[in-house]
């Protein structure tokens, strides 16, 4: 591929995240051309191409029959991600798909294989990789600033939650939710082999109709000893955190709450301070980098940095954490490094 020529990627739905990329590829990833965007609402897809100068439509195929564009981002619905992933590979796009692949660990192997088989391009979006706060905590481990790692803690919760209709095609709350952590714990800590889940439905019944919940905490141990506890939430009124804290033997590492701003306000006895709203808003830089690498690894024919492996592993490690909150006891986990990444598997289903 010429080394001046820009990387034509059409965006496939415009939802929170869908629009964030767009918007991103159209003037802030260097060496990319937004192409073209699509969404099941016309009068939405119709906005952002007007908005920015591209052709619009309300089907994937727009994307997929243009044999002008080279690559691919998915944002639509979660239940959408398995067909279109492997038609865009069938079509020989590079591929960026928000998590998760699929909603069965089954379905999520089959569409990693298919398009390996095609000899496609895959890259998921697990942002939170591509965080620079996160990035730089790895550094710290990889230095071994920390010494030996023993215990990670993070908290990830949302201001407000998402509608009921979305919660009700999502996969479940551990799918859905606390794979960024389960993620972002294996990324920066190790392998993970076991997991206990306390979950409860406390802001609104319909969870609990749902089979689902709004609240969990889990206690993860990793390979090495290690301990971890993550404690998720799809409302905390007081806006959105992610925060991580890692205790080594040496030194531990902290990422903060999310602040608007480091500035506090001392008044009345009291302190006030300003918390971002949404992980739009405090993960814009990460969507960012994330597109920037998947660009980057197109045109200079690298490795994708978060490949169908580690999407389908964090998908795993959710399936197991609703095994456990589901049947009230730990669950074990086996993982084995093959050709394509780590394989995890569940020991005792």
């Amino acid at each position: 591929m010429s080394s001046s020529r820009k990387i034509r990627v059409g965006v496939a739905g415009l939802g929170r995240i869908g629009s964030l990329h767009a918007e991103n590829i159209a003037g802030r990833i260097p060496f990319a051309e937004l192409a073209s965007v699509v969404d099941a609402d016309a009068s939405r897809a119709e906005e952002y191409g007007n908005r920015y100068g591209v052709p619009w439509g309300v089907s994937t195929d727009d994307i997929l029959s243009d044999q002008s564009i080279d690559a691919i981002v998915i944002a639509t619905p979660t239940p959408d991600h398995p067909r279109t992933v492997l038609a865009a590979a069938a079509a020989g796009k590079a591929v960026f798909c928000e998590k998760p692949l699929g909603l069965d660990e089954a379905e999520t192997v089959s569409i990693i294989e298919e398009v390996e088989s095609l000899g496609g391009f895959l890259q998921v979006g697990l942002h939170r990789r591509f965080d620079p706060d996160a990035a730089r905590v790895k550094s710290l481990i990889a230095e071994n600033t920390l010494g030996e790692v023993y215990s990670f803690q993070t908290s990830l919760r949302d201001m407000y939650p998402q509608p009921m209709e979305y919660i009700r095609q999502s996969g479940s709350f551990f799918v859905d939710v606390s794979i960024h952590d389960l993620d972002v714990a294996r990324w920066l800590i190790g392998e993970i082999t076991e997991v206990s889940v306390f979950g409860s439905s406390v802001s609104d019944p319909e969870y609990e109709k749902l089979g689902t919940v709004d609240h969990a905490v889990i206690v993860v141990r990793f390979e090495n000893g290690a301990l971890g506890v993550l404690d998720n939430s799809r409302i905390a009124g007081y806006g959105y955190e992610s925060s991580t804290e890692i205790v080594g033997s040496l030194a531990a590492a902290r990422i903060d709450a999310s602040p608007r701003s480091n500035v506090s306000v001392l008044a009345d006895a009291s302190s006030c301070s300003d918390h971002v709203i949404d992980f739009v808003e405090r993960f814009h830089d990460a969507y960012r980098n994330e597109i920037v690498e998947f660009v980057r690894s197109i045109r200079e024919g690298l490795p994708p940095q978060v490949t169908g492996s580690d999407a389908l592993a964090a998908f795993v490690l959710g399936t197991a954490c609703d095994r456990a909150f589901t049947t009230g006891k730990t669950v074990q986990l086996n993982h084995e490094l093959t050709s394509g990444g780590v394989r995890y598997s569940i020991v005792n289903p």
